[in-house]
């Protein structure tokens, strides 16, 4: 940490929205109301799951710890963001900064793993579905989550402690709404070839291997739907796993625009949109094209809303 306690800098002030000041008010009500429904949307669907004994499976197991990282990592950004959009001194402190590019790293590349976690899931529930209960156990799907979160917190421990224990001597404004690495490296005073290549590789390989291990679960889950004889049986298979490929293409795309381009050529406002999607716009779509669109989701949600209007 001596790096860290020798650098000039102390704060950061964020500018991502700066060019569009007129419109801060705005974005703020749109942003609020688009995060409040994120947290009851993710609030609904881990107590429904919590609650309903039949939704006690794999699948929504994953999918409860997904509306999780779901829900911390737009705490990380979101509300921040909303404090900065109606205050004039839009900074954050050199250890505040710090923390909170670990924290959504650690989410981030946690979700990453998840997603590999269930594509495997649902390759053994179409694959092999007589021995699903014995492969998919509690303590199995507990180690596969533990697994993705270690590999999220260590890969988010070197990425932050490469950044940071850069010396930050000159600028401190970064041209963005919450402290990404490309923003932070930019305002480095200088760094070497070294840190940036072990951060490109560690955000390659966040990406690559849970990408990989999915394609090779999906090609896995179509040669094995093609075997069915009905087409009424490819479908309904094929069905389990829209919702999961719609979540890896959407994460998966902005993740690779963002992380596989760490250059200084970057376009602020482009990545800034790309954020914006991925921050605040993925976390919404998520929790619908997984359980608000599943009938078997909607039934337990009645379920449990019955029980709970008797109960009162």
């Amino acid at each position: 940490m001596e790096c860290v306690n020798e650098t000039l800098v102390r704060e950061f002030v964020f500018l991502g929205f700066s060019s569009l000041a007129g419109l801060q008010r705005l974005l703020f009500a749109a942003f609020l109301l688009v995060y409040l429904f994120t947290l009851g949307t993710n609030a609904i669907i881990i107590s429904t799951i919590v609650l309903d004994r039949a939704l006690h499976t794999p699948m929504y197991f994953f999918l409860t710890v997904l509306s999780c990282f779901e829900t911390c990592y737009t705490f990380v950004i979101v509300p921040k963001m909303l404090v900065d959009l109606l205050a004039q001194k839009k900074t954050i402190s050199f250890l505040g900064c710090a923390m909170q590019m670990f924290s959504f790293l650690f989410l981030g590349c946690s979700h990453s793993f998840l997603l590999a976690a269930m594509g495997y899931d649902r390759y053994v529930a179409i694959c092999d579905p007589l021995r699903y209960t014995v492969l998919m156990g509690h303590g199995v799907c507990v180690g596969l989550v533990a697994a993705a979160c270690a590999c999220g917190f260590i890969v988010a421990q070197i990425i932050t402690s490469l950044v940071f224990h850069l010396p930050f001597h000159s600028s401190n404004q970064l041209h963005h709404f919450f402290c990404d690495i490309s923003p932070v490296l930019k305002v480095a005073s200088y760094h070497t070839h070294f840190s940036q290549i072990v951060i490109i590789m560690l955000c390659a390989l966040v990406l690559i291997i849970p990408l990989l291990l999915i394609l090779v679960s999906y090609i896995r889950i179509i040669s094995a739907i093609l075997q069915f004889p009905s087409t009424l049986g490819r479908y309904k298979a094929f069905s389990t796993c829209a919702s999961h490929l719609i979540i890896v293409i959407v994460h998966y795309g902005c993740a690779s625009f963002i992380y596989l381009r760490l250059k200084s050529n970057y376009s602020s406002s482009q990545d800034a949109l790309i954020s914006v999607s991925y921050t605040i716009l993925t976390p919404l779509f998520n929790p619908m094209i997984y359980s608000l669109r599943n009938k078997e989701f909607k039934s337990a949600l009645q379920r449990v809303v019955g029980r709970t209007i008797c109960l009162s």
